[in-house]
């Protein structure tokens, strides 16, 4: 058998698995239009996919995931609860790492359901940790929702805050502004010379004297984003108190029981936790009643930040410890806010994850597993 029909048998295991728990099969499209993931993730889609022109239908994707045709479908017909399983290859362009695939097979679970999100999370991860047992992987959670809760509990501007959740996914610009907003660092010079001048002469007369005017932007428009800067800069610093014990939260790494203990007394600085670290123990209640050993679970604050944007609750990893430049061999988590995007305004709690296969290929397989 060669490889690449062998990595298909182990993808097709799975598939069946996820089918035996209860999941519907589903196909996607190789080509998608390109103007959702656009209106989802910005302009930065276009570093990672492959993308290419129709005639008759626009500027279109080669399928770098899954998962929003899954919430596409399902927001637009989908019964509840539905549970949905797919395999089948994604591409990625991989300009930093060009010795990993840039087209590789997935095979993924989904799982919607409005009734007990924790109970949601455990069934995934349950079920992800009993198909890959065999293969000694390393597993890794997180939660990006306690992150996103820390940020709102700042004593600060809510433009601030909306700065920073924007870039919680960018950890090298999101350590920027929490220097500069907790008064850690300057502004930049350019930044600070233009607030220095508007102080001098007014937005509005740096408006008014401006003859030659060109751009996709009208006067009107860049004078509100002037008014946004001097009222950012007058905006006072956010504590050292509260910046130490954000930066605490995003550098937490411990197992669960551990971690819920520490950010209890984060907690004391950010209040507003209170309510991310009774859902994390809601979860580590409904993991372990899954059969999850909870105890030693290792759970990493930051984890998902660089590579999964539209999680925005629960996450999770395996890895390979043998080779720790490898990508992890599974990932999931919980979107529920895409669901709310994609459904015209209308949401459903969604937790799932993917496998690549090609990973676990030449790894030894224990007796029992699938």
């Amino acid at each position: 058998m060669s490889q690449k029909a062998a990595i298909r048998s182990e993808a097709e295991r799975f598939f069946a698995a996820f089918q035996a728990a209860g999941a519907v099969a589903f196909e996607a499209d190789h080509l998608l239009p390109a103007d959702t993931l656009l209106d989802l993730y910005g302009e930065d889609i276009r570093a990672r996919a492959y993308v290419t022109y129709d005639p008759n239908r626009g500027e279109m994707m080669l399928r770098p995931d899954f998962t929003v045709p899954v919430v596409q479908r399902h927001m637009s017909d989908g019964a509840e609860p539905a549970r949905y399983s797919y395999m089948g290859e994604v591409f990625r362009k991989q300009e930093a790492s060009p010795a990993r695939a840039s087209e590789y097979l997935q095979v993924g679970y989904e799982l919607f359901d409005r009734d007990d999100p924790a109970r949601a999370d455990a069934e995934v991860f349950a079920l992800f940790t009993t198909l890959l047992a065999p293969y000694g992987l390393r597993a890794v959670t997180g939660d990006i929702g306690v992150v996103l809760a820390a940020i709102s509990a700042l004593d600060t501007t809510e433009r601030r805050k909306r700065a920073l959740r924007r870039h919680v996914w960018r950890p090298r610009r999101f350590r920027r502004l929490l220097d500069r907003f907790s008064g850690r660092s300057d502004a930049p010079a350019t930044r600070a010379a233009l607030i220095a001048q508007m102080a001098d002469l007014g937005p509005e007369a740096m408006i008014d004297a401006t003859e030659n005017w060109s751009g996709l932007r009208s006067p009107a428009d860049v004078l509100r984003r002037m008014r946004a800067l001097a009222e950012d800069d007058d905006a006072p610093s956010i504590s050292a108190a509260q910046a130490e014990a954000l930066e605490r939260v995003l550098s937490l790494r411990e197992t669960l029981p551990n971690a819920v203990a520490q950010l209890r007394d984060l907690a004391v600085d950010l209040p507003q936790i209170d309510s991310a670290i009774s859902g994390l123990v809601r979860r580590i209640e409904a993991l372990s009643a899954a059969g999850v050993a909870v105890d030693d679970l290792w759970f990493e604050a930051s984890y998902g930040r660089t590579n999964m944007e539209y999680y925005d609750g629960f996450v999770f990893g395996f890895f390979n410890e043998t080779d720790p430049h490898m990508p992890p061999v599974a990932t999931g988590g919980r979107y529920d806010a895409l669901t709310k995007i994609l459904g015209n305004g209308r949401e459903i709690a969604a937790v799932g994850g993917v496998i690549r296969p090609e990973l676990l290929h030449g790894l030894s397989r224990q007796e029992g597993g699938i």
